[in-house]
Order: structure tokens, then sequence, then C-alpha cells
């Protein structure tokens, strides 16, 4: 199969109705496509994983009966989005898989109804089979070895004696499931498997660098070891370099495939003269008669291959460090994307150029006289010699500029506004020199009735002229604005000079009152 199958499209749909995000991207992302599992349904797993509301024991057990279907491909895809999981999701999915008495149980699985039905079966088995032994490695330690602190500080290699002889082992076991995979340049023939032979390329990579660390621990420490604690020792170090020379087959097979050679780590083994010593070691413990090197011997000889094998771990971090600069550059294209994304719902156009300087200069961030987050705004009138206004509220003036990175552009470009909204609106956005300007609403008006007595109010004017002390005055709330090109006049001063009483309807003249304006 080429494409979705009928029966996909037929899940995705019934997903989508049932608003299971969860479901319906673990169907896509396991569909018959004869591909690996796409990444934007894989990051949304991902996220899914960190989210505290959405259920890890459902997404496990979703993957979990898309290993139930009968197809070879659905099968393959499901456990490599559980791996890809594994590896870049939140750690309390690995957890709850670490809890689980069973996992993946693909033994006998066997798909004779396609063309590679036989063959991808066989990977399919022993993939499952890893990732049951990954799940079982992070039970036993409580950690994913892949994702440890490495280096000289590292976990591996701080650890104590008693604790390496039982760790080395899990790492041995865990190593010995991922070499099994066994696939040959020539078996690597789609999507799918190179998908998981990529995954599993990753993890070798971090899982031998931590087996790796404890071994360059163990044999720091071994001529002061006891005597059952260096035959352990031995033990684990000659299952080490067994295990490298399958380690340097397996990534010769990556290197044919097509992964870059920058990506593989070179393989420096210990020299053959420090097995030697230590086995010389071991049998003067046991009180067999052998010749014992002597103290700077032995001294030069463990460095020797320390340093080996600690230049066998520098490069291991090659691929790491790649890995880490492509996901920032992805990260920062992410958030470009929502950047443009977020200006493109808000009606702003910037050009790729415009500088801070352009922005704050007669840019005009949103469609004349309304807000993206539905305020109606009116502006003031404006200096010739200043920008014109920017129609902005709810502080959207900072929210934007932080979501462009140019805030200090946009805080001085933006003026004074008068804001016409809603009642109960009490904030107002503007530049750093914004004051308190009075203003009325369009949709209500609370008139509040006149004290008794005289009641001045504060002058805005620096010569304020006081109306004639014979006749009540009622005052005419003014707003600066431009409407039409024509100018409306501006608040103007005034003063009672005795109590008033209002009608009910503050629109209706009052008997025996004259209004005046200056």
């Amino acid at each position: 199969m080429s494409g979705q199958s009928i029966t996909d499209r037929f899940a995705a749909a019934q997903h989508s109705m049932t608003g299971s995000g969860i479901s319906k991207a673990v169907c896509k992302a396991t569909t018959h496509e004869v591909s690996g599992p796409k990444k934007k349904h894989l990051d949304y797993l991902i996220h899914c994983t960190s989210e505290m509301n959405v259920s890890v024991p459902q997404l496990a057990d979703t993957l979990f009966e898309r290993t139930a279907n009968s197809s070879w491909v659905v099968v393959f895809k499901a456990l490599i989005a559980t791996h890809h999981l594994m590896m870049y999701g939140n750690e309390r999915l690995i957890q709850y898989l670490a809890s689980r008495n069973t996992l993946f149980n693909l033994n006998n699985f066997l798909d004779k109804g396609a063309l590679q039905g036989y063959d991808m079966s066989t990977f399919i088995r022993r993939y499952s089979r890893y990732l049951n032994e990954k799940a079982m490695s992070y039970r036993l330690v409580a950690v994913d070895f892949t994702k440890m602190k490495r280096g000289i500080d590292g976990v591996m290699r701080t650890m104590s004696t008693e604790k390496l002889i039982k760790t080395l082992p899990i790492i041995q076991n865990q190593l010995d499931a991922l070499l099994d995979f066994q696939a040959n340049p020539n078996e690597l023939t789609n999507g799918v498997i190179n998908a998981a032979f990529m995954l599993l390329f990753k993890d070798s990579i971090r899982l031998f660098a931590a087996y790796n660390e404890g071994v360059i621990n163990l044999l720091e420490k071994y001529f002061d070891l006891k005597k059952g604690q260096c035959k352990e020792a031995l033990d684990i170090y000659k299952k080490f370099l067994y295990r490298m020379t399958k380690l340097s087959e397996f990534l010769k097979v990556a290197e044919q495939v097509g992964i870059d050679q920058g990506d593989i780590p070179d393989l420096s083994q210990a020299p053959s003269s420090l097995l030697e010593a230590l086995e010389q070691h071991l049998a003067s413990l046991e009180g067999k008669k052998t010749k014992e090197l002597s103290a700077d011997t032995r001294a030069s000889t463990l460095s020797s291959a320390v340093t080996s094998l600690s230049s066998t771990g520098m490069s291991f971090s090659r691929m790491d460090e790649k890995e880490r600069l492509q996901a920032l550059e992805e990260e920062q294209a992410r958030l470009q994307a929502l950047k443009d994304q977020r200006l493109k719902e808000i009606g702003v156009s910037l050009p790729p150029s415009a500088s801070p300087s352009t922005q704050s200069m007669g840019m005009s961030l949103c469609p004349p006289g309304f807000d993206a987050l539905g305020d109606l705004l009116k502006p003031t009138v404006s200096n010739h010699n200043q920008a014109p206004p920017m129609l902005l509220a709810n502080d959207l003036d900072s929210s934007l500029a932080n979501l462009v990175g140019t805030s200090s552009g946009l805080g001085e470009g933006l003026t004074h506004y008068t804001l016409w909204s809603q009642s109960g609106e009490k904030r107002l956005t503007g530049g750093h020199n914004w004051q308190s300007k009075t203003m009325t609403s369009t949709t209500a008006w609370n008139p509040v009735p006149m004290a008794p007595a005289p009641m001045p109010v504060q002058h805005l004017a620096p010569a304020p002229m006081p109306f004639p002390m014979t006749t009540p005055q009622v005052p005419m709330y003014g707003m600066m604005g431009q409407m039409g090109g024509v100018q409306v006049m501006a608040p103007q001063p005034m003063m009672y000079n005795q109590p008033v009483l209002r009608p009910t309807n503050p629109f209706s003249p009052m008997p025996g009152a004259q209004m005046q304006f200056m």
C-alpha cells in the first residue's frame, strides 16, 4: 500500500467525531502508508506526554491496541511511535511502561498477507524485544541510560564499585537486545524499517557512551578491588570488548545506508596489554604463580587504556551536539511560525526588513478604529510632528512588542489614545508619556447627583475662566478627536456658582438654565 487506506481514513474521522485528539494522532501516526510516522503527529504525541490533563495510561494503551493489528506496517509504526515517545517524551511515559507487568507480546507476530510481511515480521519481533528490555532497564535502575548525565562528573563515572558491578550487566542486556536487530543494508528497503533503524542507531550511541564511562570507572578502581570484585570486573571488561566489536559492525551498516559520517563515532579500543595486566592481577590475588607487573608499568598501561576509552567517549558526544543544535534550530523556526501566525491573526503586516524606527513612524498595526481584541477605539488629535497614533488596547502594544522582539521600537512610537469601550473597561494603553484624559462611554452614562455645596473642578488649562455668576451651568463633556479633518473643541474649564439639582434625564432642558460655551 502506498497511501492511507480507507480504514485509516474512517478511523481518523471516527476519532474526530468523538473528540479524541490522542486516538486520532495515534491513528494518523500508524497508518498503512509504507513510510515512517510523520513528525507533526509525533510532535503532538510528545506534547501530550507533558500535559497533566492527558492520561498517559490511555495514550500507552492506544499504542498497544495498534500493535494488535494484522498489518506489519501498522504494528511496526506503533512500535516506532512508542520508541520515539520513550526517547523524547516526558519521563512519566517510560515510568508507566516500566510499571506494567507486560508490554509488547509480539514474539509470534507474522503478517502472511503482505509482500514484505515475512521479512518485516522478523524485525518487528526483534524490535519489540528491545523496547521491552529498555522499559525493564528503567524498572531496575529508575533511570534511562540514554539520557543520563555524562562526562567526568557524570553518573557512571562517579558511581560506587558496588553499584557499578550491578548496573553494567543491565546495560549489557539492553545493548544486546538492540544489537540483535541485525539488519543489513539490503534489508533496509522502506521508510518504516529505516525509521526504526535510525532510532536504534541514536540509542546505541548514547547507551554505549554510558557503558563506556562505567567501564572506565571500573578500570580505574580495579587494582584496589577485592578478589571477588576483581573477578566480576574482569568478566565485565571482557564482555565489553565483545560488544564493542558488535557495535562496530552495527555502525558500519549505519554508514552504508547513508547516515552522515560525522554522526558515527570512532571506537578506540584499549591496548591488549591492559587485559593481560588485569588477568595477571587477578591470578596473583587467587594465589597463582604469575609474573606480576611493576606498579609503574601497571599505572602506565591503565593510563593508556583510560585515554583511549575517553577519546571514544568524546567522539560519542558529537552526535548529541549536532542533534541539540538541530533541535534548537527547529524550535526557533517553530517560534517564528507562531509569531507569524499571531501577527496574521491580529492583522499586523510587518515587512521582513522593517526596523524598530520604521515601525514607530507611521505604521498602522490594526485596521482603523478597531482592535483585534474586540475593543472599538478612537484616536486623539495628533501633532503633525508626531507619528500617527496607533490603535491598541488591553496592553496589546506591549504584548505585541514582546512577540515580535522589538519592544523598544514599538514603545517609543506609541501616542495617546482615548478609549471607547463597553462599561467596566478601566485599562488604557499608550506611550510612556501617557496621561489620564477625560472620556465618555458610547453605551452608558450614569450621572451622579451634584452635592449641595459648590464643588470646584480641577482646571486643565493654564488660565481658567469661570462662567457668569448669575446663571447655573451644565457642564459639557468634550473629547479630543479628529472627525473628517475638523477638530472638535477640547475640554473646557468650568465651575459652578450655586447648587443645581439635575433632572432624571440629563439631556432634557433645565428650566431657567442656560448653556454657554467658551
